[in-house]
């Protein structure tokens, strides 16, 4: 019996709804219990990858993952960064713990408390922005240590510094300012030395990047970097775009020559959508403009990829509905252990939709955005495939009308049936 005949008996290959408890049943001998490896890009929409039909930039790396993977079409995420991390990490919409831009409540259950508990090793190395720096949010967020994770090698912590050239970063407590480095080696470089040293075991391995974030600079592959090195134009986003990929590809190929590509499940995805002074080209010829920050739907419309080699279908495309409060309980089922009883989760599990079943996907999803409490960046909707509804009562046809410019004031053909349905939606929200 392989992998994924292995795991599809442990969930009950014909059921459409999966719950942690009957996945939980299954063996749990070390050997069977998958590694993870979540990489989170920032500021990188949809648009910028070749499998999702982009012209613009090189992806072959995770074009190739989607090839041999799965590829969701409509995974959102929060407009903005600290919003979505918060979410993600916790399974929970912001208006139940997001406390303000740059923080993580230090007394919030993490995806690496619930891994950690189940016996995994864990390390985060890239951007945290999690300890809060802005004024009277002072290191009132949350340490790495205090999130769940054993290990860690991050930018902007405590301390700000560079992230790309000559970068500083702290390191399982040590403070270092690496003259002469690239910080995306630097952190890829700490995800790898990690998965090298706990191999023999269960590991979580969560790289929030900080490419592709402007500043826009040259890389070690762009012909400027001797010369150019740490200017700013726009015209490197291209360079850091590919090198991104080149990134997620070491990985890839560390886990391959340790010969864990079959027991790992990896993840990639963006934290909000790309920044807004970017176009993008189509290969159907469209342009699509950055929309970080705004809750367009370019604004929220992220990658999600998914490869595990031997359990995940090769070349699926799957069309439902993902949100960031999904990841905590996928996580859960993958490492066949339960929520605390008393742990609230807005998300559901995608793991049935990675292992090729029906699942229990969202009919809509809800987005509650306020990145710096109470100015006029507020928004709260809730939407579907086709329809978006605000909490004002401004409704949308989104998938006519993407850039929300014609909300829809009259009665039109199931206009009425989608305010009434996402109006449900949004009754959850204090």
């Amino acid at each position: 019996m392989n992998r994924r005949e292995f795991l599809l008996r442990s969930l009950g290959a014909g059921s459409a709804a999966v719950g942690c408890a009957a996945y939980s049943r299954r063996t749990k001998a070390a050997s069977e219990t998958p590694n993870i490896v979540l990489i989170l890009a920032d500021d990188l929409g949809y648009e910028c990858l070749g499998c999702y039909g982009s012209a613009s930039y090189q992806t072959p790396v995770l074009d190739s993952l989607a090839r041999t993977g799965i590829r969701f079409e409509r995974c959102h995420a929060q407009p903005l960064c600290t919003p979505s991390r918060v979410k993600l990490m916790t399974g929970k919409h912001n208006f139940r713990n997001y406390r303000a831009f740059g923080v993580l409540d230090p007394g919030e259950y993490t995806f690496a408390h619930l891994l950690k508990q189940r016996g995994y090793a864990t390390c985060v190395a890239g951007k945290w922005q999690l300890y809060g720096r802005q004024q009277g949010w002072e290191g009132k967020g949350s340490m790495p240590e205090q999130a769940g994770f054993d290990e860690y090698c991050l930018w902007q912590v405590k301390e700000l510094g560079e992230r790309y050239a000559n970068p500083t970063v702290l390191r399982n407590g040590m403070l270092e300012t690496l003259e002469g480095a690239y910080g995306p080696d630097v952190y890829s470089d700490a995800i790898i030395d990690f998965i090298k040293r706990h191999r023999g075991k269960p590991f979580f391995a969560y790289y929030p990047m900080c490419l592709v974030h402007n500043p826009f600079e040259p890389t070690p592959d762009s012909p400027e970097w001797d010369t150019a090195r740490g200017q700013q134009d726009d015209k490197y986003f291209d360079d850091m775009v590919a090198y991104m990929d080149k990134t997620v590809g070491r990985i890839v190929d560390a886990l391959a020559e340790l010969g864990l590509r079959e027991n790992t499940l990896l993840l990639f995805t963006g934290d909000n959508g790309t920044n807004q002074r970017i176009s993008s080209k189509m290969r159907d010829g469209s342009l699509i403009s950055g929309a970080k920050g705004l809750t367009l739907d370019t604004g929220t419309h992220v990658p999600l990829i998914a490869n595990w080699p031997g359990v995940i279908p090769e070349g699926r495309v799957c069309g439902d509905l993902i949100d960031f409060a999904d990841f905590l309980p996928t996580f859960a089922e993958v490492a066949g252990g339960a929520l605390p009883r008393e742990q609230v989760v807005d998300g559901r599990s995608f793991l049935p939709q990675l292992l090729g079943q029906k699942g229990n996907p969202h009919e809509a999803l809800l987005c509650y955005y306020d990145p710096r409490w109470g100015n006029r960046e507020r928004a709260c909707f809730a939407r579907d495939k086709e329809w978006k509804l605000y909490d004002n009562g401004r409704l949308f046809n989104v998938k006519d009308d993407p850039l929300e410019q014609h909300p829809i004031s009259g009665e039109i053909q199931g206009a009425a049936a989608a305010r009434a349905k996402l109006e449900k939606v949004l009754e959850i929200v204090p």
